[in-house]
C-alpha cells in the first residue's frame, strides 16, 4: 500500500474518532514519524502531503534534513526524541517544534541556543503521565513549578504538553494516560504561569491514535501505520 493510501485511511479513522467525540479534524496534526526510515520513503512522505516530519536523533536526522531541503513544499521537522543538552545546537534553528522539554538545564541549553539565533522555539512539555520508569518526562506534579521556571524563557514558547502512553494491546488503557495529560493542560492553564495559553497536546502514536484523538490530541506522532519500518536506513 502507497503511503498516500495509507494516509486516506489513517485520516479516514481519524475523521471518525472526531465525529464520536464532538471535534473538528482541522484541529489535529500528523507529525510522520520517518526515524525508521530511508531519506527516500521520507521523501514519498512528504510528496503524499505529509509536511510535518518527526525524527529522534540528529545524527539519524541530518541526511535526511539536508537531502529535502531542497523539496516544495518543504519539511516541518519535529524532534520527538530525548534530548541530550549537547546535541541542542544541532536541533534548534533546524527544527520547528521540540516534544521533549523535561528539565531545567534542557530549557536553559534550549533557550540560550534560539537568543542566539533570535528565534524563539515552541517545545512541549514531556509528562511521564503513566509514572513508568522507561519513560521521560516530568511527574505530573511537577509540572506547574517547572513552567513557572521556562515562562520567563524569551526563546521558548510552550506549546503544550506530551506524554508517551504504554504500549498496550487494547489501546482503550491509554486512554486514562491521554485523558490525564489533557486535565493537567487545563490546570496548567488555569494556574496562569506562562505568558500564553498551552492549548496543544502531542499524544498517541500508531496503535492508540483514534482514542488520543477522542482524549484531545492535537499532534499525533504516527510512523509504523504510515511509512511502515524499514530494516536498514541508508
Amino acid at each position: 500500500m502507497s503511503i498516500r493510501a495509507r494516509l486516506e485511511e489513517v485520516d479516514r479513522r481519524i475523521r471518525e474518532a472526531c465525529a464520536r467525540s464532538g471535534r473538528r479534524r482541522e484541529d489535529i496534526g500528523i507529525v510522520a514519524v520517518t526515524k525508521y526510515v530511508s531519506g527516500q520513503t521520507a521523501r514519498e512522505a512528504l510528496r503524499a502531503g505529509l509536511v510535518h516530519l518527526g525524527e529522534n536523533r540528529w545524527q539519524d536526522a541530518a541526511p535526511k534534513w539536508r537531502a529535502l531541503q531542497e523539496e516544495e513544499p518543504q519539511p516541518i521537522w519535529h524532534f520527538i526524541g530525548t534530548l541530550q543538552t549537547n546535541k541542542v545546537k544541532d536541533v534548534v534553528g533546524r527544527f520547528a517544534y521540540i516534544h521533549s522539554l523535561d528539565r531545567p538545564s534542557l530549557a536553559e541549553a534550549i533557550n540560550k541556543r534560539a537568543e542566539q539565533l533570535g528565534i524563539r522555539v515552541p517545545c512541549f512539555i514531556q509528562v511521564n503521565v503513566s509514572g513508568e520508569a522507561t519513560k521521560h518526562g516530568l511527574a505530573p506534579e511537577e509540572l506547574i513549578g517547572f513552567a513557572r521556571t521556562v515562562a520567563d524563557m524569551r526563546g521558548i514558547a510552550v506549546a503544550g504538553l506530551m506524554t508517551m502512553a504504554p504500549f498496550v494491546e487494547d489501546p482503550e488503557e491509554a486512554r486514562p494516560v491521554f485523558r490525564r495529560l489533557r486535565e493537567l493542560r487545563d490546570e496548567l492553564n488555569r494556574a496562569a504561569v506562562l505568558p500564553e495559553e498551552a492549548s496543544g497536546l502531542s499524544m498517541g502514536m500508531s496503535n492508540d491514535f483514534e482514542v488520543a484523538v477522542e482524549e484531545g490530541a492535537t499532534w499525533l506522532r504516527l510512523g509504523t501505520i504510515l511509512v511502515g519500518k524499514e530494516e536498514a536506513v541508508p
